[in-house]
Order: C-alpha cells, then sequence, then structure tokens
C-alpha cells in the first residue's frame, strides 16, 4: 500500500515538473510587487504576485522590505522595484499618504452597493411591493448620488491602514425625508465610532459640507447608508458625496492620473490644477487646450468644447438701475455671463436696446428718498411710508418695526443672491436673483439644475415696548406673496436658519403655482437667515432650455425685527416724566386703553392678543371649559370642567390622565415595502398650561431628556400639546435603532372643551366618533399656528374623552376607521379616548339605598351604584347604615289576636239579627192578615196564630214601610201569594154571600 501511495506521488511531480519546463519565462510585465503584513519586530518582505490571467515562471525571491513605519512625501510614490521614493509625473498627482476619489465617471474600483430588501415574511393585503434590486448610488461625474426611493442602499469601501489616518468627503444634504449615516467597522462587523456620532447632519444654504472621521490602524470598513421616508408619491432629493480622501496609508505604488477637465504641469504634484474657462483637457494632462472661441466655449473644469448656437431670448435678462435724480429708473438688457451664443449666426437674435426709462417705484415702507440714487431707511423713532419724508412719531406713540418690501428697483442691504450647482461650480459669481420692479424673480443662472438663491438676514424678533410677551409666545411674522411659473418639474424651497447652526426646509412648492401667501410664525428671539430656493428641474443637465420657468415673489414682510424700520406708530404708554417722554411697556396681560392710554389689566379668563394690544377687544376670551394662565398670555385647561347637559349637571376630573399619553398607529408600508409607524404624543390637560407632548426626528441612543438639555436651536424638536412623527421601526430597515422623521406639531393653542361637536367653526363629524345617549363625550379642541402649502389655516385637532367604565386607568386612544392615519385631509385630526377617568364625578344620584330585614330589634340600609355605573370618583359609597326597629314576630301575634276576636264579634252579631229577622217576619204576615179582616169587616181571631206556650208579644212596633229585605222577600213571592189569596176569597166569600 505505501509503495503505491509513493509511486502514486513520484509520477505527479514528474508531469508537474513537465509543466513548468513549458512554461515562459516571467517578463516584469506578468507580475507586481506587494508588501507582507508586518510581524511582530516591525518587518515584512517584499514578494512578487503574478497579474490575473498570467502564467510564467522564474518570479523574484522574496526581498526584505521597508520598515512599517515608512512613508513617502506627497506628491510622490513608492518604486516597489527599487523600494525607493520617487516624484510623480507630470499629469499625475499622489497623496503620498494618502487616496482621493475626485472622478466618479463610474464607480472607482473597490467600491460596492448593497441594497436592503424589504422583510419577506410580511404579507400584504395588496400587491406585492417593489424590488430594491435597482437601487444604488449612482455617479454623477463630479459627485456619486444617493438612489431616490425608499430603499436602504449602502456604499461600502473597505481599507487596510499601517498607522492611524482618517477619512473626509464633501457631502450636499438638504432633505430631512432622507437619513444619512456614515459609520466604520472593523473586520468582525463592529462599529469603531460611537453610534450616536454617525448621524450627518443637513447642508447648510446649499453648500457643500465637509465632514471628517478619524480611522484607526488594521482593517476599516466605511458605510456611506441612506433611506428615504416616501409617505405619498413624494420623491426625496438625494444625497450627493464627492472628494472622498482616504489618509494613513503608509505608501502609493502608483500616482493617480489627473481627471479629465484638470491638469499638474510639474513633477511631484499632490494636487491637479482645473482648467480655466473656454479650455479643456483629458485624462492625465499636463496642460489645458484652449478651445476656438468664435466658433467653441467651454466651462471651468470641461473635458471638452461645445459648439456656439444662434442667440435667442433664453441668452439675455433685463435689469432696473438704480434711481436717477429725475425719480427716473432705466431698463438695461446684459448677456448672460459666461455668452455661449453667437450673434452673427442665422436666425441669431440681437440683444434689445437698453436704456428706456421709467419712473422709479417708491421707497419701501420705513425708508425715504433723501436726494441719492437710493432709498435710505428712516432713522430711529421716525416712520415713513415710502413716499413722504420720515417724521417722528408723536408723543404717547412708538415706531413700529419691521420690515415690508413690495417695491424691487434695487435689493435691500440684508438681502442676497446668489447661484449653487451641486456638481461643479459653473454659476458660481451669478445672480440667482434678479429686481424687476413690482416683484423680483429668479435669474438664469448657469443650467436649469442650479439652485437659485435668495437670502434675508434678520438679527432678531421682539414685540414693541408696548407687548410683553411670555415664553413661547408668538414674537413675529414672515409673510411672503410668490408665484411660480412651471413648465417642468421645479421646485422652490423655503428655508429657516436659526442662529447660523442648521438650515431646514419649512415648506416646498413643486411645479405651477398660482399667486398665493405664506406665513411662518416666528416664537423665538434669535437670529434667522430666511432663503428661497429655485430649482428648475431636478435632473443633471448642462443646457439652459427652461429659462422662462420663474417663480416670482411679489412681497416680502417681517413685523417686529429688531433691525427693521418703521412705517407707522402706535400708541403707547408714557412714564414718569424722570424718565423722559419714552414708551414703557405694559405689564404682562395688560391692554392700553384707547381713551386715556394706561395700562388696564385684561379681565378673568381672557388673554391678551399678540397682534394688537389696543382697547378692551385686545383681550379675547377662553374658551369654554378653559381659563387664562395669571399672565394672560394664553389659555389652558386644568384638568377639571362643569357642564350643565339636558337638566342635568356633569362634573369632569382629568387630573390622572395629565401626563404624556402615546399613540402608534399602523403599520403602514411604502411602495418599496419600508414598514412605518405613526406616532401621536398627546398632553391633554393640566401642567399649569406648559406643552408637555415631545416628538424629535432622527431618534439614536440620545434620550429625550438629554435633548430637552441641549440647545434650544435643536431645530428637530417638538413640544407641543399634539405632535406626530413618522417611526420607521429597525426590523424594517435592518437598523440597530428605531428611526424618526417628520416631527410635527398639531396642537399648539388650546381653543377649548365642550360636550358639542363644534367650537369656533371648529366640528366634530358626528359619523366619526357618534355621541353616547346617557353620558355625552367631552370634545377638546386644539389648533396648530403653524400653516402649510396644504393647510392654509393650520391644522386643527380634536381630542373627544368618553366615559368607558370597562376601561380603567389610562384607557385607550384610537382614530377613525376612515382615517387610519388620524386624518383624511391633512389637516384635521381626530382622536378617541374610551377610559373610566373620562366619566364624570359621582353625586348622591349615582347610588341607592336598600334595607335589609330586622333582625331583633336592628336594621340595616346598604347602599349600592346604579347600574350601570357612569361616573368616577366624587361622592364615595355611604357605609351602610344601622337603625332600630320592632320585630316582625310581635306584631304577628297581635295581628292573629285582633283578627280571632273580629271573626267571634261577626259570628255573634249574624245569629242575632237572623234570629231577630225572623221575629219580625212572623208579625208583618201577622199585620197583613189583620188588615185584610178589617177591610171584608170580618172579626179575626187573637189567639188564631198563638201555639199553646207562646206569649203574645205587645212590645212589638210595627213600622208601616217594609225594610230593604222584606221588599226584596215580597218581590220573590208575590205570585204566590195572589194565588192563595185567591183561592181563599173564592171559597170563604161564597159561602158568605
Amino acid at each position: 500500500m505505501a509503495l503505491f501511495f509513493w509511486t502514486g506521488c513520484l509520477a505527479i511531480c514528474l508531469q508537474l515538473g513537465t509543466a513548468l519546463n513549458t512554461l515562459p519565462q516571467c517578463l516584469e510585465k506578468d507580475y507586481h510587487f506587494e508588501y507582507t503584513e508586518c510581524d511582530s519586530s516591525g518587518s515584512r518582505w517584499r514578494v512578487a504576485i503574478l497579474n490575473e490571467d498570467h502564467a510564467c515562471t522564474g518570479l523574484p525571491d522574496p526581498l526584505k522590505g521597508k520598515e512599517c513605519t515608512f512613508s513617502c512625501a506627497s506628491g510622490e510614490f513608492l518604486e516597489m522595484k527599487s523600494q525607493l521614493c520617487s516624484k510623480c509625473a507630470a499629469g499625475t498627482y499622489s497623496l503620498g499618504t494618502g487616496i482621493k476619489f475626485d472622478e466618479w465617471s463610474n464607480m472607482p474600483p473597490g467600491f460596492t452597493n448593497v441594497a436592503t430588501f424589504m422583510e419577506t415574511n410580511i404579507e400584504f393585503s395588496g400587491s406585492k411591493p417593489d424590488s430594491c434590486n435597482n437601487s444604488s448610488w449612482i455617479p454623477r461625474g463630479n459627485y456619486i448620488e444617493s438612489n431616490r426611493d425608499d430603499c436602504t442602499v449602502s456604499l461600502i469601501y473597505a481599507v487596510h491602514l499601517k498607522k492611524a489616518g482618517s477619512v473626509s468627503f464633501e457631502y450636499q444634504y438638504l432633505d430631512n425625508n432622507i437619513f444619512f449615516e456614515f459609520f466604520i467597522q472593523n473586520d468582525q462587523c463592529q462599529e469603531m465610532s460611537s453610534s450616536s456620532e454617525k448621524w450627518v447632519t443637513l447642508s447648510e444654504n446649499g453648500d457643500w459640507t465637509p465632514h471628517t472621521v478619524p480611522l484607526k490602524s488594521g482593517t476599516n470598513i466605511l458605510y456611506w447608508r441612506t433611506t428615504g421616508i416616501l409617505m405619498g408619491s413624494k420623491v426625496v432629493k438625494p444625497v450627493m458625496i464627492k472628494n472622498i480622501t482616504i489618509e494613513g496609508v503608509a505608501y502609493t505604488s502608483e500616482c493617480f492620473p489627473c481627471k479629465p477637465g484638470t491638469y499638474s504641469d510639474e513633477p511631484g504634484s499632490s494636487i491637479c490644477k482645473i482648467c480655466p474657462r473656454n479650455t479643456y483637457s483629458g485624462r492625465g494632462a499636463k496642460e489645458c487646450i484652449k478651445c476656438d472661441l468664435e466658433k467653441q466655449y467651454s466651462d471651468e473644469g470641461s473635458d471638452r468644447c461645445n459648439d456656439r448656437l444662434p442667440c435667442t431670448s433664453k441668452d439675455f435678462f433685463q435689469i432696473h438701475t438704480p434711481c436717477d435724480s429725475e425719480g427716473k429708473t432705466q431698463i438695461m438688457y446684459k448677456w448672460i455671463e459666461p455668452k455661449i451664443c453667437k450673434e452673427d449666426l442665422p436666425k441669431s437674435m440681437k440683444l434689445p436696446q437698453s436704456g428706456k426709462k421709467e419712473e422709479c417705484p417708491p421707497c419701501n415702507p420705513g425708508f425715504y428718498s433723501n436726494g441719492t440714487l437710493a432709498c435710505s431707511p428712516c432713522p430711529p423713532g421716525t416712520f415713513s411710508d415710502g413716499m413722504q419724508e420720515c417724521k417722528k412719531c408723536p408723543a404717547g406713540t412708538e415706531p413700529v418695526l419691521g420690515y415690508e418690501y413690495k417695491w424691487w428697483n434695487i435689493l435691500p442691504s440684508n438681502m442676497k443672491t446668489s447661484c449653487f450647482n451641486v456638481g461643479n461650480s459653473k454659476c458660481d459669481g451669478m445672480n440667482g436673483w434678479e429686481v424687476a420692479g413690482d416683484h423680483v424673480q429668479s435669474g438664469v443662472g448657469g443650467s436649469d439644475n442650479d439652485y437659485l438663491i435668495l437670502n434675508l438676514h434678520v438679527l432678531g424678533f421682539k414685540p414693541p415696548t408696548s407687548v410683553t410677551g411670555a415664553t413661547g409666545a408668538e414674537l413675529g411674522r414672515i409673510t411672503f406673496v410668490f408665484e411660480s411659473i412651471c413648465s417642468t418639474d421645479c421646485v422652490l424651497y423655503f428655508m429657516v436658519d436659526v442662529n447660523r447652526k442648521t438650515t431646514s426646509v419649512v415648506e416646498s412648492w413643486a411645479g405651477k403655482r398660482e399667486k398665493q401667501s405664506y406665513t411662518h410664525t416666528i416664537s423665538k428671539n434669535a437670529t434667522y437667515m430666511f432663503t428661497w430656493a429655485f430649482q428648475r428641474t431636478t435632473i443633471e443637465q448642462d443646457s439652459r432650455r427652461f429659462v422662462n420657468d420663474i417663480v416670482k415673489i411679489y412681497s416680502i414682510s417681517a413685523n417686529n425685527a429688531l433691525d427693521g424700520v418703521a412705517s407707522s406708530c402706535r400708541a403707547c404708554v408714557m412714564g414718569p416724566q424722570q424718565f423722559g417722554s419714552s414708551c414703557v411697556p405694559c405689564p404682562a396681560g395688560h391692554f392700553i386703553d384707547k381713551e386715556n392710554n394706561i395700562c388696564r389689566e385684561c379681565p378673568t379668563n381672557t388673554y391678551l392678543s399678540p397682534h394688537q394690544v389696543y382697547g378692551r377687544e385686545a383681550c379675547i376670551p377662553c374658551g369654554s371649559g378653559s381659563r387664562s394662565n395669571k399672565d394672560h398670555t394664553y389659555c389652558y385647561n386644568d384638568c377639571s370642567l362643569l357642564y350643565t347637559h339636558e337638566n342635568q349637571t356633569f362634573s369632569y376630573n382629568f387630573n390622572n390622565l395629565s401626563s404624556v399619553q402615546s399613540v402608534l398607529n399602523g403599520p403602514s408600508f411604502t411602495s418599496k415595502g419600508t414598514k412605518y409607524f405613526h406616532l401621536f404624543n398627546i398632553s391633554l390637560c393640566g401642567n399649569a398650561g406648559e406643552k408637555m407632548a415631545v416628538c424629535t426626528d432622527n431618534i439614536t441612543d440620545v434620550t429625550v431628556k438629554d435633548m430637552e438639555a441641549e440647545s434650544e436651536d435643536y431645530t428637530n424638536f417638538v413640544k407641543t400639546f399634539v405632535c406626530q412623527s413618522t417611526i420607521i421601526p429597525s426590523d424594517s430597515k435592518a437598523f440597530r435603532t428605531a428611526l424618526a422623521s417628520q416631527s410635527v406639531s398639531l396642537a399648539d393653542t388650546f381653543l377649548g372643551a365642550t360636550v358639542e361637536t363644534s367650537l369656533n367653526g371648529i366640528s366634530v363629524k358626528p359619523d366619526i366618533f357618534p355621541l353616547l345617549k346617557k353620558i355625552p363625550d367631552i370634545n377638546f379642541f386644539y389648533k396648530s399656528s403653524s400653516t402649510t402649502s396644504s393647510c392654509e389655516r393650520g391644522r386643527v385637532t380634536v381630542l373627544s374623552m368618553r366615559c368607558n367604565p370597562n376601561k380603567p386607568g389610562q384607557g385607550d386612544i384610537s382614530v377613525p376607521r376612515m382615517c387610519p392615519a388620524g386624518t383624511c385631509d391633512g389637516c384635521n385630526f381626530y382622536f378617541l379616548w374610551e377610559t373610566a377617568e373620562a366619566c364624570p364625578l359621582c353625586t348622591e344620584s349615582d347610588f341607592q339605598g336598600i334595607e335589609g330585614a330586622c333582625k331583633n330589634g336592628i336594621q340595616e340600609t346598604h347602599y349600592v351604584w346604579n347600574e350601570p355605573k357612569l361616573c368616577t370618583r366624587g361622592v364615595s359609597l355611604p357605609e351602610k347604615r344601622a337603625s332600630a326597629c320592632e320585630s316582625i314576630d310581635f306584631w304577628l301575634k297581635v295581628g292573629a289576636g285582633v283578627g280571632a276576636f273580629t271573626a267571634v264579634l261577626l259570628v255573634a252579631l249574624t245569629c242575632y239579627f237572623w234570629k231577630k229577622n225572623k221575629k219580625l217576619e212572623y208579625k208583618y204576615s201577622k199585620l197583613i192578615m189583620t188588615a185584610n179582616s178589617k177591610e171584608c169587616e170580618l172579626p179575626a181571631a187573637d189567639s188564631c196564630a198563638i201555639m199553646e206556650g207562646e206569649d203574645n208579644e205587645e212590645d212589638v212596633v210595627y213600622s208601616n214601610k217594609p225594610s230593604l229585605l222584606e221588599k226584596l222577600k215580597s218581590l220573590a213571592t208575590k205570585e204566590r201569594e195572589h194565588n192563595f189569596e185567591s183561592v181563599q176569597l173564592k171559597s170563604s166569600r161564597s159561602q158568605h154571600i
């Protein structure tokens, strides 16, 4: 057996040796060098590795390599054959100890896309969701963008570092409807950074935002992961990344060629320069090539020249010059720079004649014309309507500060405009918006997918001196009137930046929009940057096909601005003489009497309007079931309510429901199968009117308590009476924790509570929550002051409290079946809260007493609730009551004795009257016979009816009137007596005659 084994091995070795002898000798092009891993002594070896699909023999022997701490400088690479650092040639570059990815025409080697599919065990009642097979990060030339759907897609790159380093990149992240996270794992799939640091913040003002994270030595797996949250048909704006740089590699064995549109003209370059306008270059260029300016043009950083086309109306624009001394403005026409068209071509349009004069529009309110070419703001303490000189406010008045821009001859000093393109800088330096007399409109830009940006900077908001507002009250408003004219997928964004922290999108409008107004409420005194950004199309392109798609803003007004001007004055309260004649504020909750300009406190259960403080009408009555706070700044419900319904008074106490309650409704699914829930947090009443419901965005390991402790500038934090968040569970997208987004306030003002189905025009549909017959529902009405494009009057929330004895404690909160998201139109929200705590307080009419039997002279009375019991707490059920009583045996004996005596007495009386009645009958008969004898003059025998031994009772008195008994007896025997008499008369009278 052993002999057979060794014989086989010898045969295989002979065949292998023969095969090796037939392979060609290896050339330098057939292999490359690599270093082995460093050993414990910090040394390593250089070994030759065959290139893919190459087979040869005679590879160089392993050679001791450079020490592990060795590295090359920037602009150099390690020539592995000589193991020496050499300078990069012209047309290439090197970071020395780093690698850079700045070209995204195709996916660079080493990068992979992984899309997370929906759970296969989820059952859907309708059609199955779409697959995520086609979802991935997409290269766009200078940058790479994430998927636009609601799939979770990860961009992954693995790198092995010999020493600690870092990774940096620039990103564009504008849409909070998509989650963007960047994190690092080691080769054991363990995250190497804090989970709270992986969430990337939104970009500011459309600028590219740098992001740097340190890397540890060893294997680092980099993840850029996005998850879109699509509610309805809205498409999220993708995340864009460019210039990914990884530092910490020991060396690079080759230099990177300059990408098209760039060049390096010197050896040892660490970066490539960008080709200027009207030049171009290819990959690895040492210089840029000029275009033929007579026929061609190119943008900065171009890889080719474009032909000049005939000029059209899309290649020029008009502006208004500043007003001259005559009050005239000139209309000027200018070519859009850089000029890319040619005028001397057939059908080319000439630039219109400039210089036509028009009347200058008046100055904006709060400004005046001082004889110069521009309008100047009125000095402090003065006002103007824009048509006249500035005047001082009269005594007892103060200027109403703010901004009202409705004439657009020049852009105001606190506004600026710019152009931004996410892919390159071809519109840098251009004006994004242009003034046009009675409006300001979007400009042309470099291409149709540019962002045309208009900014308004306001130092802060504070009510006038006469108004003292409480914390959280409305401080001001910004209102603008706009119109959009679009033929494609244009979008207008309105964004707000608080204290230069993070810019967030407040509202957006897509497509064509009629002329309309939008108002945003300010509730905090801080520095604000308001931004309007217009994009004609989201499609990546370099052309200007939709120049005629524009948006016009007719007016922008901001009241109570700290650095504002005054267009009018308002009455105020004068201070004491020692303080001069300046205005002083009224105490909180006080209005200014119109007759004598003194401060007067608002009546009980009213609150002071945040918009005007003059006259008693400034004090707005609180709604039913609510009361005002001490400062008369708002109304709230103290968890108690007294209501009379159908001649019955109900008293309610909701103190046990004052804590915040949550309702998680769902699940629902997006078109790609993403599971999500609607989370509602509800603060019903109490807490001295403080809004206790909290909703946050981007839930990580940071708790709500920690968020409250952070700066007030945290924009993804909502604290109100009722708020809503969209929750994505961790099992839906393979996240380690649940995610929350789109946190909005549904109720920041309490209107009132009543059993009626309507309040101040707000109604509860009876078919949604029908009222009970015995105990009516209590309806709490709230509203939200923030408006949206679909809810111009804000949102309204109605919370119906229903008495249900079968649900003790906190009970259950539900939404109508016909509106599973709590709303059917996105503006009106309805909730039903069923609990025993919603029952009225118990009164004495809710129980009854039941008397027990008398035992041993004691009788007990027990008290029980009326069934069904529809009350809670209030009056307690009385204890059983005992009272003295007489036993029932005694009364039975007394009754039996009285009954026996009565029976004997009745029997005796009956016998007595019966016997006496017989005697009366006899004497009556005798009397009748005697009367008949006298009538015939015949004598009657005295002893005819007296038997022997009987006495003649002479003492009986006969009555001429028969008794009732006698009359009845006589009537019954009348016929028989007549027959008897006729016989008697016939016999005896005949004999007598």
